[in-house]
């Protein structure tokens, strides 16, 4: 179950009129550090994101879950049972014993995977597969929703980064 302050950070995130996907994104940044202070691991970090958009769903972000040919029927299976607890159209069932199983094999992955170049590399391998227009209109959505502050912040940045890249 995800702390109180990540659900809180989501919805105040909602408040600010972000995506859904930008909501999710805290739990899975909560996931990472849960990772990286070694209270268990993931297979890859792609699982790791899996981990955090799951919790996501059952804590009721309005994130529906992938469509068909996207992912395995297994994953989607699962994503809509986590999608149906948040909205509260069905509830969970505890599963004590699934659950430590879980948790068993999980504390046995490696921790690499949430490692700064591993999440790059995850980072910059989806979004390779999405167009250029696309990458561009989720960037424009982005800087309508940031606000004057930390717009600016993001160009000082921007900025440092093209200073450092042509040095």
């Amino acid at each position: 179950m995800p702390r109180q302050e990540i659900i809180r950070k989501a919805r105040q995130d909602k408040r600010a009129g972000k995506s859904p996907s930008t909501q999710a994104g805290e739990f899975v940044k909560d996931e990472i550090d849960r990772i990286r202070k070694g209270k268990h691991g993931a297979r890859s970090t792609k699982q790791a994101i899996a981990i955090g958009l799951s919790e996501a769903r059952r804590a009721g972000v309005d994130l529906p879950p992938p469509r068909k040919g996207r992912t395995k029927k297994a994953t989607r299976r699962s994503a809509q049972y986590a999608y149906e607890v948040g909205q509260g159209k069905r509830t969970a069932k505890r599963r004590p014993k699934v659950s430590r199983a879980v948790e068993g094999v999980l504390k046995k992955e490696p921790r690499s995977t949430a490692s700064r170049s591993a999440l790059s590399k995850q980072g910059k391998r989806a979004a390779s597969r999405r167009s250029a227009a696309s990458r561009s209109a989720a960037a424009r959505k982005a800087s309508r929703t940031k606000g004057a502050k930390v717009r600016s912040a993001a160009a000082k940045k921007a900025a440092r980064t093209r200073a450092r890249r042509r040095s």
